[in-house]
């Protein structure tokens, strides 16, 4: 039997965010979300994504199966699945023939050979499950559909991903006058440093410090808190409990609930709270995110360019890859910052921006393509990675649909 996780059409509530990568390809907790099944079955699994991806996310993984019929039996995965061990030992014991549903969308799918021409695919490429192909049973989970209904659930989900990959203690240098509370939540890796004036706190939650990362003097840390290989975290950083932080990324100032996926920056003074940031983010000094209403009320954000009610009360921004903000910009309440966009000036800037936008509260302008790719090879090559041309070919796809 094959595994295969699936991306389904709910990939576009997540945009900006899942423009460049498929949705398991997001991060809550630790771990990618793939990664959360993928470790659990100790192999990589196939993939099936939109038709668009195909070149970029052949590339990353040269190794995948991705898109490609096997006449085997297939156990398929929706790739929004937050695994945990109890839903993994359901999953995999699902007899053929059957399959998981919640509400409108297919959690697992256990398809015999002699049936895989039945499923469809759809203009995208994704694919399509007829009611007739299985015996569905209905399974109420809390599948995420938005970019904060993993930042809402980043505590659980960093907990579930300590325990699963099973690390702790420290490897790393602690010099004398760090503070460390309750080692046995902790894991720091081997060439990490933690100078002087640190506290790690796990009283409340695991903290895991990736290899190489340096935590730089008087920063305090309260779990549950990742940070993962090769980050910086400034002098006096404050990083509060349900943080994500992915790898190579340069943090500080004031960061509560929110994921940072990889190879962004916040690295100065500035509030970031219950918020998502793609990769090559940057954030300008003393910018600052409101993730709570004056009035204490339900967060409205936009998903897939339109406004919806998010149920919940706290709720920064969502910033798309290669996004910018400059010094002192302030950010409303469940802003959505699109792809390539650069944010600046005094005020409040519009709460959605669509992709590829230049300015702020003054108006918005188009940001010219050519100088977007340009800033983007710049910033790229800093951290020795390349812009390809298929990164590039796709990025002005979007911004070539953005135009018609």
């Amino acid at each position: 039997m094959r595994i295969a996780l699936f991306e389904d059409s709910a990939y576009r509530l997540f945009n900006p965010l899942s423009y460049l990568r498929p949705v398991f390809d997001l991060r809550s907790g630790i771990l990618l979300i793939r990664e959360k099944t993928e470790k659990r079955l100790k192999q990589p699994t196939d993939y099936f994504i939109r038709r668009l991806l195909l070149p970029l996310v052949s590339e990353q993984y040269p190794d995948a199966v991705i898109n490609q019929w096997f006449d085997e039996d297939y156990l398929f995965i929706n790739g929004r699945v937050l695994m945990d061990d109890a839903l993994f030992q359901e999953i995999m014991e699902l007899p053929a023939g059957t399959a998981l549903k919640s509400g409108q969308s297919i959690i697992a799918a256990h398809i015999e050979a002699k049936e895989l021409h039945n499923i469809k695919q759809d203009d995208e490429g994704l694919l399509l499950f007829p009611e007739d192909i299985c015996v569905f049973h209905e399974k109420e989970i809390n599948l995420p559909s938005y970019s904060w209904d993993l930042t809402s659930c980043n505590a659980r989900e960093i907990e579930n991903d300590f325990h699963l990959i099973g690390k702790q203690g420290i490897k790393g240098n602690v010099l004398i006058g760090a503070h460390i509370l309750h080692f046995d939540h902790i894991f720091i890796d081997e060439g990490a440093k933690i100078y002087p004036g640190c506290v790690i706190n796990a009283e409340e939650g695991p903290v895991y410090i990736g290899k190489n990362t340096i935590v730089h003097p008087n920063a305090v840390i309260e779990g549950p808190v990742f940070i993962g290989d090769n980050c910086r975290i400034s002098i006096g950083s404050k990083i509060y409990q349900d943080v994500s932080i992915g790898e190579h990324c340069k943090i500080g100032g004031e960061v509560e609930g929110s994921i940072i996926h990889s190879f962004s920056n916040k690295k100065h003074e500035g509030f970031l709270g219950h918020a998502y940031l793609g990769q090559w983010v940057n954030l300008g000094a003393d910018t600052n995110n409101s993730d709570l209403k004056n009035n204490y009320g339900l967060v409205k954000s936009y998903a897939d360019g339109r406004e919806v009610q998010t149920g919940s009360q706290f709720v920064g921004m969502t910033a798309g890859d290669h996004a910018k903000t400059g010094i002192n910009t302030m950010i409303n309440t469940g802003s959505v910052i699109g792809l390539m966009s650069n944010v600046f000036g005094a005020g409040f800037p519009p709460k959605y921006l669509p992709d590829f936008s230049w300015g702020g509260a003054d108006g918005l302008t188009e940001y010219r393509i050519d100088k977007a790719l340009e800033v983007a090879k710049i910033v790229k090559g800093r951290r020795g990675k390349t812009l390809t041309e298929t990164e590039a070919e796709l990025i002005r796809f979007y911004f070539n649909r953005k135009k018609q």
